[in-house]
């Protein structure tokens, strides 16, 4: 997949922390006020990176993989689309816009008003209005300041350490994904998952999960036809990107990360849900389109 390259990027919806702006390098983590109820819950809603909140980053503090650059130069280093294609950090800049104005849109057809979230890119450790975060925890969404924050030291995590395949599609799994949980932070998804509990099979974390990946199936689909002022920003989605997404969606299920971390499965104790549920949604809102068949609260999944 790749960008057009006259697109203009929009990257006042990404601010960047890395380099320790804002950061806490070494910091540990901890839990938050916000309101969000059962103790486990609120563990489960800053924990829903899709690293399951396992591992440990593979880059050093203040690297972004392609260098780092303070939230100044963020702006004139991702200008363009044929930054995004170049870059990893402006590549995620794009996907945020994408994502957005594909949202946008989508609110609007329903009468709804879509808020955006700022994409926040960190290295190390970060503070959140859920707490502090290191990158242990992966990239995940903070319902309470509503916002989405990764490292991109993650991706090369994917690919080395969860056995990804990887690529810039996988990339977009993860950021549409993110995203996919703010959508439901402003429908009220959040709060009726608290009621069907944090673990297991048929838990509202797991249903929570496997929406965000439809959610992100959803986006993929419409993302050659989202167009902004400039015209399409993305191009050419292969079927092989489509492939990637869906292999980055499998290697993150629960039951492949405990049978890698422990030798066993453990279905009683799933906050993400399996590989091939993950794939299953996934497909479900890349197929159709349209966010309305993405409702894993009814029935099992």
């Amino acid at each position: 997949m790749t960008f057009n390259d006259d697109v203009s990027l929009d990257t006042s919806q990404v601010s960047d922390q890395r380099g320790g702006f804002g950061g806490i390098p070494g910091g540990g983590f901890t839990v938050g006020g916000g309101g969000l109820g059962v103790v486990g819950l609120i563990l489960y809603l800053i924990f829903n990176g899709l690293s399951g909140g396992t591992g440990t980053t593979t880059q050093d503090p203040g690297s972004s993989g392609n260098g780092a650059v303070s939230a100044q130069e963020l702006a004139q280093e991702c200008r363009t689309g044929a930054d995004a294609n170049r870059r990893d950090d402006c590549r995620i800049v794009g996907y945020a816009n994408s994502i957005q104005n594909y949202w946008t849109r989508a609110f609007q057809q329903s009468d709804r008003t879509y808020r955006p979230a700022t994409l926040v890119l960190f290295s190390g450790g970060v503070r959140t209005g859920c707490g502090n975060a290191t990158s242990a925890v992966g990239p995940f969404y903070c319902p309470t300041d509503r916002r989405v924050y990764i490292d991109l030291g993650f991706f090369n995590e994917l690919r080395t350490k969860f056995g990804a395949r990887g690529g810039p599609f996988a990339q977009a799994y993860v950021v549409a994904h993110e995203y996919g949980h703010h959508v439901q932070n402003l429908l009220g998804a959040t709060q009726r998952a608290e009621q069907l509990g944090n673990q297991g099979q048929n838990s509202g974390s797991v249903r929570l999960e496997l929406q965000a990946d439809c959610y992100a199936g959803v986006w993929a689909n419409n993302a050659e036809r989202t167009t902004d002022a400039q015209g399409r920003a993305l191009l050419d989605i292969s079927d092989q990107d489509i492939s990637n997404g869906l292999d980055a969606a499998a290697a993150v299920g629960d039951d492949r990360i405990q049978e890698k971390a422990q030798g066993r499965v453990d279905p009683e104790s799933w906050t993400h849900g399996s590989a091939e549920q993950r794939q299953t949604w996934f497909r479900e809102g890349y197929s159709s389109g349209n966010p309305a068949s993405c409702n894993t609260f009814s029935g099992s999944v």
